[in-house]
Formats: structure tokens, sequence, C-alpha cells
């Protein structure tokens, strides 16, 4: 098929032209706004999708007689501390230009940051309990650090005024899966523009661009001038950047092709194949070469990573794959845990010293000071990990005292103590483990009135970390499995044990002192 006999991409303008269609569109929008008293959370991404949303949202509302706009627009954007950074600081500044924008006009837009708390950020997960990098199977990240923040947020609202409209960019040209989950939402409409939250009551969703395509998303910022002073343009530009063939073209029609694939997101990613657009920004653009160790870090986090975690799961028993024998691996071990946030701490420090860097990444923080403050706590205080080395890698990265927080005044065990355990334990890690847990388990006794529990944590202690090797834990573990299914097989033959089988059980029984 030619060129010419292609058939033209669908527009949402096609039928009645733009101008007309972008007035219909903002009347129903304003029509939805004055319809009710319930406040409005625009999420915005700092994208080509949010973007329109929202100047489509600010221009219905600066056209609404003089104080017609009365309730509230709250715009909501999740940082989760490991966005691409040009993307954070773009959103920032946007923040900055449209707080002070909707000020000056009387227009009740306000815009908030979102950040998830700092249990759930993705260093302190993956590098103080060790979670291993996100995958398909795995997705640890996103609902902590994207959906809670946001929920929260929206449930305040709702909490304070009985209901909520969530106002969002999503189309069906998204992906069939994203257009089938909007059609099946829009069978559910409580009210015409509007469909219920799928998992937040009283909380109501409007799409107001749901059958725009990607050209008529381009086509309207070009069009169309950011009413809150911001530079679409330079929104394009950053997506052309994005884009491996660097090509981006204002769209003039339907035919011509638009750069709406770009995706940003968390630099960190491991759930694609590759960060396309961090490529991408790093190849078009020499100024952003400072973006490579970012990318390195990413790439060795994507890399597979069995060798680097603990045979043992996060509550310290050894689990097996359904069909080999061979331990399912766990969370990070402390070595590898101290290997990433060594790496990580190298890439900030290259990044804040690139000769190319702009001035707003020259204090980027990677990791927040906090961050680094509660992975601390959980390798001293969670996982027994007295020799607190977290201070000593930073210095030794940075060159810099870390600024240490006093965890525990009766604590008489530090690095010292624990280089000296580890000699006497000779070379032998789990034992040496094992004793440093106890011992601190025996601690943290001290001074209680009731030892209650106290020796069902040593007994947990003593069943995490009584193996001699991990062939050891695997042969265990593959006779425990072979007692549970000979005990099954029993069990459906009603109990019935011949003296063989009896024979193979208590013998199974012996061998598994766990």
């Amino acid at each position: 098929m030619s060129e010419t006999d292609k058939p033209a991409r669908r527009s949402a303008f096609t039928e009645n032209g733009f101008r007309p269609t972008l007035a219909e569109l903002l009347q129903r929008i304003q029509e939805t706004y004055l319809a009710d008293e319930i406040p409005w959370v625009v999420g915005y991404s700092g994208g080509k999708d949010s973007t329109a949303v929202l100047q489509l949202v600010w221009l219905a509302l600066a056209q609404l007689p003089k104080g017609a706009a009365r309730k509230d627009v709250h715009v909501i954007s999740t940082d989760t501390l490991v966005e691409n950074p040009v993307v954070a600081a773009w959103v920032d500044r946007s923040h900055a230009i449209m707080g002070r924008a909707a000020a000056e006009l009387g227009l009740p837009i306000y815009p908030h940051k979102l950040t998830p708390d700092i249990q759930n950020t993705f260093w302190v997960n993956l590098i103080g309990r060790g979670y291993p990098a996100p995958r398909p199977k795995f997705r640890w990240c996103t609902e902590r650090m994207k959906i809670r923040p946001a929920d929260t947020f929206i449930g305040d609202v709702v909490r304070q005024n009985g209901e909520a409209i969530v106002v969002l960019g999503t189309r069906k040209a998204e992906s069939t899966v994203r257009a089938a989950r909007m059609n099946a939402n829009e069978t559910g409409k409580v009210r015409e523009n509007l469909s219920a939250h799928s998992s937040l009551p009283n909380a109501f969703v409007y799409s107001p661009i749901a059958d725009w395509s990607n050209d008529d998303v381009w086509l309207f910022l070009m069009q169309v001038k950011n009413p809150w002073g911001y530079d679409n343009k330079a929104l394009l530009n950053m997506y052309q950047g994005a884009s491996a063939d660097a090509e981006c073209p204002i769209v003039l029609d339907t035919s011509t092709p638009s750069c709406g694939d770009s995706r940003f997101g968390c630099w960190v990613c491991t759930l694609v194949t590759q960060d396309k657009s961090m490529s991408a920004m790093i190849q078009n653009d020499e100024e952003k070469e400072w973006m490579a160790p970012l990318l390195e870090l990413r790439n060795l986090l994507d890399e597979p990573d069995h060798e680097k975690r603990d045979f043992r799961r996060m509550g310290g028993h050894v689990q097996l794959f359904t069909q080999a024998d061979k331990p399912i691996p766990g969370p990070y071990t402390q070595a590898s845990r101290e290997d990433w946030l060594r790496r990580l701490l190298q890439a900030q420090e290259v990044v804040r010293n690139h000769p190319k860097a702009p001035p707003e990444v020259r204090d980027l923080d990677l990791v927040t000071l906090e961050e680094l403050h509660e992975i601390r706590r959980i390798w001293v205080v969670e996982k027994y990990e007295l020799e607190d080395r977290l201070p000593h890698v930073f210095e030794e990265v940075t060159g810099k005292p870390f600024p240490a927080r006093k965890l525990d005044d009766g604590q008489p065990f530090g690095p010292a103590e624990m280089n000296l355990l580890k000699q006497v334990a000779g070379g032998d890690q789990m034992h040496f483990e094992l004793v440093r847990e106890m011992l601190e388990v025996e601690r943290s006794y001290r001074t209680a009135a009731r030892r209650a529990k106290l020796y069902d944590r040593l007994e947990d202690a003593l069943r995490r970390s009584f193996y001699e090797s991990v062939e050891d834990a695997t042969e265990r573990a593959v006779r425990r499995r072979t007692l549970d299914n000979l005990l099954d097989e029993v069990g459906a033959e009603g109990g019935n044990v011949t003296s063989a089988a009896t024979a193979v059980l208590i013998q199974l029984s012996a061998g598994d002192e766990s």
C-alpha cells in the first residue's frame, strides 16, 4: 500500500473542524464543572496528555463569568523521587508558574506535589529492605510510589467534601487494554461524562479527551497557547529529544506522524525492556550527557540478579522452584545492598560534578538524606547489621562525613565488635549472622520486666541461619518437600501407610531438623 493509499488516522476534529469542536468541548467541561459543588482533582504529570487536559480545564474556567468558578481544582503531580530528572524539573517549574498565574487571575486552581511516604520509596525498599528490582511478576513499586500518594490525597478530598471528581488525560488510543477498560467504565456511568472510580468510594472519573488521538493532542497544544504561561513548544522539544530518531514534527493534519509514543517515567524502571526516552535524550543532546550514569545504573538493575540475592526468602525460609531442586532467590544480600548504595552515590557524585550538567542538577539528590537515614535504620535495627556500614560507604564515596543520627544510646556493639565476631566465625557468614542476631535479640530484652517472646525470636534466628551452606539448605528443603508430598499421599489414601513408606517417613523426618 502506498503512502497516498493509506487511510487517514481518525481525528476528533474531522467532523466539525478544530475550532468548533474545541468550543463544544470547553462548553461541556464548563457544564460538568458547574453541575455540582464537588471539587476536582486533575492529574498532571507534565506530559502531553495531562498538559492538554489541564489546559482545557484552565481555559474553560477562565471563560466563565466572573465569580462563577468557585469550587476548587487541585492539580496533583506524583514525584516518586526517581522520576526522570529532566521531567521532574519541568513539572516543578510548571507548578511554580501555574500557582502564580492562577492566583493573579483569581482562578481556584492549586498545584500539589505528592511524594511517597519514606517507607515506600524505591531506594528504601531496594537498598534498605533488599527488594529485588521490580519485574512484571513482582511489581512492588507502582502501588507504593505512584498510586498510594494520589489515592491518599483524593481520599482526603473525599473526607473533607463528601465526594471528588478526578480529571484525567487517559485516552482510548493509548492502547487496546486502556480502551477496553475505559469502554467498560462508560457502561457504569453515574452521570453524563462521569464514571465511578475503580477503587475509591465517592470518587468519580472524568476523561475529557478520551476520544482524542496522539495527533489531536499535539495539534491542540501547538495551536492553543498555554494559558498559565508555560511553553508547549518546549514540551514538544522534550518529546523530540526523547524519540530515538529525534523526529517529532509539528502536527498540521492527520497524515503527519506524531511523537506520541515517547514515554517518560521513573529512570530506574526495570518493567520495560529499555529506557528508550532517556537513551534518546543522551543520544540526541550533548547537553544531556550527564544522564549517562543514571542509564548505566538502570541497566545494571535490569541484569539477572540471582547471584546478588539471598537463598532464603524475606522471612528466612527456603522455598524451592516447583520444577527444580533449587531455592527461589530472596532479597538482596547485605553485600549486594552495600554495592547498590555505593553505585548510587557514585552516580550522584558524577552527575553533580558533570561539566555539562545544568545548574538545577548541581544539587540533585538521586537518594535523599531522609531515605539514607531510613536505610541505615533498617540495616541496623531490623536486619541486625550492627556493623553500621552506611556512614562508612557514604564517606568513602562522597568524601564527607555522614550526618548520622543516634539509633540506640544503649548499643554496646559496633563495627569493631562485629569485625572481631566475624574473625571468630572464621569466614562462615551464616554462623556470623546467627550469633550477631542472637546477641542483638538478647540485648534488646536487657531492661524488659517480662521477656515474652524472647525464646520465639531466638528460635526464629536459629531457623534462619542454622544451615551449613546453601547446598545444605537446599538438601533440607528437598527432603521437607518430599516429606510433605508423602504425607499428602497418605492423607489421600485414608491414612493407610505401608511399612516401607513408614520407614521413609521416619528417615525423612529424622533428617529434617527444621
